[in-house]
This record gives C-alpha cells, structure tokens and sequence, in this order.
C-alpha cells in the first residue's frame, strides 16, 4: 500500500531534501509540494495526501493556521507531522492543538523520518502518549486559559468509554489501560478507536489536548 505525501517548507532546499529521501522509498509517494502555508492548504485540498509534512515558520499562513485549516476538512482527514528546528515551546503546543498528529526536529536521521511517515499514516501519534502528556501538561501550566466547554459528543461515551478516554488522556498506553481494566489490549484499542470516532478526534494526541483543554484534567494531575 503506497503512502501518499506532501510537503511544506519554504526553503526549496529542505524540499528537495525531503524529496530525495522519499524517493528512495517504493512505498512512499510525493504527490505535491508547497512553499508556504496558502500553497499548503491548496495542494492538500488537490491531491488529498495520507500525511503532510509542514514547516512552521512560512509566509502568507504559517504552518500552524494551515495544519488546522487541512485537518478541519471533515471529508478528508489528513495526518500532519510538524517538522521544525524548534523543541519545547509555544510552537508545539499551538501545533497539536492544531491537529498536528506529532512532530519532529529537523534534524531526524532519514531512517527516523521514515518510520514517523509510516506511523502517524498507521492511525497512531508520533508522540509516545506519556511524552505526549507531560509535554502539554508543561505548556498548559505555563499558558493558563479559562477551560472551554465540553462538546456535545462526549454525552455520546459509554461510562467504560469515558473512563478509558481519561486514562488516554493521562498517557496510559493501551497495555497499560489494559492492566488497569484487566481487560485484553485488543478490547482496549477496539474502545480507544470508538471514543476517537465518537468526539471526531484523528488520534491520542487531540484526546490528551481535549482533556486538557476541558479541565477534565488538568496540569500536574499525572504528578
């Protein structure tokens, strides 16, 4: 199965880079390139790709704008990964909140940035859900905003729905949900998947920002 791919980046050097490395990748396709986040937006819309790559820092729409403008088509859900030559900071969190499903310095060997592709084009996060939490725990702590509303989808969850959804949100893995519940993996992943579907999140990292944002947890609750 081909993994289809975009790129966004205003330097045609880190696109012909990026090029390069996918393909030399037979199950990697590059169906179109972007020089800033409006060019973004468009190429996305026209070809559809399984996974955007997306610098932030970009003229007319920054990349940040532009990943929740794309992964807002409710027709088309598109994975996002971040890639930036920042770490910790307000970038990230703006991006995850966004609806990037992860990101990655720029820095990544070619053998990381692969597996990245595969995985967030798999329907996982690239972020371990335990780095996923602590992360936007510290940015939550350090940018304290009124809580904003529960939506409407969550009357949606089942109790068992909505005890896993916390858990999820606190960066338990599904093994770890599984212990807890002592229940099997499978039946906890079959749960996750129904949960993320009934809220229309694309996957754990919007769960852990829904929770947060929500104040059903909140900063230092994993402590």
């Amino acid at each position: 199965m081909t993994i289809t791919i975009a790129i966004a980046d205003d330097q045609a050097l880190v696109r012909a880079g990026l090029r390069m490395i996918i393909d030399a990748v037979p199950d990697l396709n590059i169906v179109g390139e972007a020089s800033d986040g409006r060019e973004a937006i468009h190429v996305a819309q026209q070809f559809r790709p399984d996974v955007v790559l997306m610098d932030i820092r970009m003229p007319a729409i920054d990349g940040i704008e532009a990943t929740r403008q794309i992964t807002a088509a409710h027709s088309y859900q598109p994975r996002v990964i971040i890639l930036t030559t920042f770490d910790l900071d307000d970038y990230v969190y703006g991006a995850l909140s966004a609806g990037a499903s992860g990101f990655l310095l720029k820095d990544v060997s070619p053998e990381q940035l692969i597996d990245a592709i595969r995985i967030v084009a798999g329907g996982d996060s690239l972020i371990a859900p335990s780095v996923t939490t602590r992360l936007i725990d510290t940015l939550v702590r350090q940018h304290a905003k009124p809580p904003r509303p529960l939506p409407s989808e969550m009357d949606d969850l089942t109790p068992r729905e909505r005890e896993i959804f916390e858990f999820v949100a606190l960066g338990l893995s599904n093994a770890e949900i599984a212990s807890r519940l002592v229940v099997s993996v499978a039946t906890v992943k079959t749960h996750v998947t129904g949960v993320l579907g009934k809220l229309g999140l694309r996957d754990r990292v919007q769960a852990v920002v829904l929770a947060y944002e929500t104040a059903i947890v909140r900063p230092g609750a994993h402590d």
